[in-house]
């Protein structure tokens, strides 16, 4: 695999100890993962956050930490600005690539947006800085990404059904050859979801039937002819994470030592799809076998890839230090960056006038963690606006939130809960919201309007159907109190990206409100 060179001195650490699937519960789908001498590294599809192509890294294939993100602003239309009535929600980042050239020490990350242009952005380091250095007129569509044995020459799989695999220039600029090596037949059906690898004088391209099959194809040329064969057909989801889809999408990815293993995601929603990881092994004709848990299904547990070395929790305390946003948060669509500052803390002066929480420009967004989370902000509420709406969102096309509102006559704070923002199939808003609870904000003592408060969100995003989340806020830290019912967090796929928390703050009224938010807390 032209991604493998020296194994450094961490590989040779003895190898203990078992993982469990999921590797990262988070929404990171359509991964693809590939390893540079002694670590991993992971991009995913984003759609309309920004900045766009999270990059991950690890050391041993299972813990993982956020590192930066290739594309760093969605700049393919106003509709990415939340401009006006536009959006792009669904659009933007799907099945990208990305992969690390040792010859001109670049990083090159590869992807098509809205089925028209391809778009190249490169860095000379995985953490950046990464620029838009070609727009190619062709839709690589769901496209993988390999850099042969020369280490100059450039293929990328793509396409739907028909399959094809594109030479480009060895700057990575341009389109040299295209051509269509694999028909789907009806078989087979749909396939797409394209990565591409080399080993032992083989080409792979591995390809999703969506959404219960992988497919790979080999062939001794990079334009075939191709053979192909299953390598999972609807295995069942590891049982430390019922209820959700067969394991697919994915990719090949190798150790410095020569195991192989196979990293693809379950569609697990509400809460989004989250990579799980198996081993392979090669069979005598040159294809992988999938190696399964003891039941045939996806294994829970298998041996470690590699000596454990751990990284931060993703979940904990985040108080905005420094002067930057952590690599692990994304705005919904572009930010408009005249209109937030990190400084020891995250201020968030409204940027739109507007009752629809899915056209509030600056909602600042994190996946959530785990089967079941809880999210908490602290927020100061003292500099809104009258009819400023701010606080925690579970943002998704059915949506609700807990937080601030400054009443636009009186100038009154409450905290309320408002449930029921829905959107429509075609992702225009189909209805704002309405209160599902609300009490005035009035500090413990009796001594008038309190402007500090937590704000708290619990969600069970478990796979399956009737999954809820339940609101709560706080004047002191320690005691929560409940507010409004349960609120039901839809489950269907059609909106692809998954369940995440957003803080918000916009203005029904007139601009010139902001809120500072101290703390961010996962749990």
């Amino acid at each position: 695999m032209t991604t493998t060179t020296k194994a450094m001195a961490s590989t040779t650490t003895a190898v203990t100890g078992t993982f469990t699937n999921p590797i990262i519960w988070e929404d990171l789908a359509d991964l693809d993962i590939f390893r540079v001498d002694d670590a991993w590294y992971y991009t995913a599809s984003t759609m309309h956050y920004s900045p766009g192509a999270p990059i991950l890294r690890s050391y041993d294939l299972v813990d993982w930490e956020y590192i930066g993100h290739a594309v760093p602003r969605l700049s393919w239309s106003s509709a990415y600005d939340l401009a006006g009535t536009s959006r792009a929600y669904v659009k933007g980042i799907w099945a990208s690539t990305m992969r690390y050239r040792k010859s001109d020490g670049k990083w090159y990350w590869i992807g098509c947006v809205e089925f028209a242009k391809t778009y190249v952005y490169t860095a000379p380091s995985a953490t950046g800085p990464w620029a838009l250095t070609a727009t190619l007129s062709t839709c690589l569509y769901d496209c993988g990404l390999l850099i042969d044995d020369d280490d100059d020459t450039l293929y990328v799989a793509y396409g739907n059904t028909a399959l094809s695999v594109a030479q480009l220039s060895p700057d990575a600029t341009r389109i040299v050859k295209t051509q269509v090596v694999y028909n789907a037949p009806s078989s087979i059906g749909t396939l797409e979801g394209s990565r591409m690898y080399k080993r032992n004088g083989q080409y792979y391209i591995l390809t999703t039937r969506p959404a219960s099959q992988e497919w790979v194809l080999k062939a001794p040329s990079p334009f075939g002819a191709y053979s192909i064969k299953v390598l999972a057909n609807a295995v069942a989801p590891p049982a430390t994470a019922p209820g959700g889809g067969n394991p697919h999408q994915g990719g090949l990815v190798d150790t410095a030592d020569g195991k192989w293993y196979y990293a693809a995601f379950e569609d697990a929603y509400p809460g989004g799809r989250i990579p799980v990881l198996a081993p392979v092994t090669w069979g005598g004709d040159g294809f992988p076998v999938l190696t399964t848990g003891s039941n045939g299904g996806w294994g829970s547990e298998f041996p470690m890839p590699a000596a454990r070395h751990p990284l931060p929790p993703l979940t904990g305390t985040d108080a905005f230090n420094g002067t930057a946003l952590g690599a692990a948060w994304e705005w919904n669509h572009n930010p408009d960056t005249s209109r937030f500052a990190v400084n020891n803390g995250l201020t968030l002066s409204t940027a739109t006038v507007t009752t629809d929480l899915y056209q509030a420009r600056n909602t600042l967004t994190r996946r959530i963690h785990g089967s079941n989370a809880t999210a908490t902000i602290v927020l100061d509420a003292s500099a809104m606006a009258p009819g400023d709406r701010a606080g925690l969102a579970l943002l998704r096309d059915r949506s609700a939130w807990v937080g601030v509102a400054r009443d636009a006559a009186t100038g009154a704070l409450s905290v309320a809960v408002v449930a029921g923002i829905d959107m429509n199939a075609d992702w225009t808003t189909a209805a704002t919201g309405s209160y599902a609870g609300r009490v005035a904000l009035d500090d413990d003592a009796g001594k008038g309007e309190a402007e500090r408060i937590y704000l708290r969100a619990t969600a069970d995003i478990r796979p399956g159907t009737a999954r809820t989340a339940s609101f709560s806020y706080s004047l002191d830290g320690a005691r929560f109190s409940p507010l409004g019912s349960a609120v039901a967090m839809n489950s269907d796929w059609r909106f692809f990206m998954g369940y995440r928390w957003g803080i918000f703050n916009y203005a029904t009224a007139a601009l010139g409100g902001s809120v500072h938010i101290s703390s961010f807390t996962q749990t």
